[in-house]
């Protein structure tokens, strides 16, 4: 898409829905500024609000249970784009039984130890990593741009075992030392794609 026609269209979007939908997918991740422009979903900017019905100026007030749930599933999208076309098949029942539960006690459970003002400033990264990175995606605070959370998947071969997916998160809360289980699925003996494959 040429540029300015991009640059045109976001701008129409961003009026006609009075900046109540930013369409993020129009801009090229490499013309972003930073890379913490590029590198988050927009979490508190997906309607986490409830409104008063009493008062019509009221302002809106933060809901921590339907951020967690947007939280939540974008966490699962990367999880899923992580995988890829070739491994997603393959342990997508086994991670959703197994795995995404720990995923989200884990979120839920630190979530729980933070003031609404920093938890409505989480955001979840965008891009998970690819070929042989352990990175599924991170979760920071969009202000510090310090991460909170860190949710990786390293592949572990023990000797005549075969491949596993040990998946494992570290917490800024002992600055990221230790690796806190989520659990293992068993691939096969053969190598593995790489991931996003």
């Amino acid at each position: 898409m040429n540029n300015w026609f991009r640059k045109t269209l976001f701008v129409m979007v961003s009026v006609l829905t009075f900046g109540l939908i930013t369409p993020t997918q129009l801009i090229n991740p490499a013309e972003a500024d930073s890379p913490n422009d590029r590198d988050a979903f927009e979490v508190p900017s997906i309607g986490t609000y409830v409104h008063d019905t009493n008062h019509s100026n009221s302002e809106s007030e933060f809901n921590r249970d339907h951020f967690m749930e947007i939280l939540l599933r974008q966490a699962e999208q990367q999880s899923y784009q992580k995988f890829g076309n070739k491994i997603k098949p393959v342990i997508e029942n086994e991670f959703r039984d197994v795995i995404l539960p720990n995923i989200e006690l884990a979120i839920e459970e630190t979530a729980s130890r933070l003031p609404d003002e920093q938890l409505k400033n989480l955001v979840i990264s965008e891009q998970p990593g690819n070929g042989y990175t352990e990175k599924i995606f991170h979760i920071k605070n969009a202000d510090s741009g310090k991460d909170i959370l860190r949710f990786h998947v390293r592949r572990d071969q023990p000797p005549q075992d075969g491949y596993w997916f040990n998946f494992h998160y570290h917490s800024y809360e002992d600055d990221y030392q230790t690796h806190h289980q989520l659990g293992s699925i068993y691939w096969a003996k053969n190598t593995p794609p790489k991931w996003m494959s």
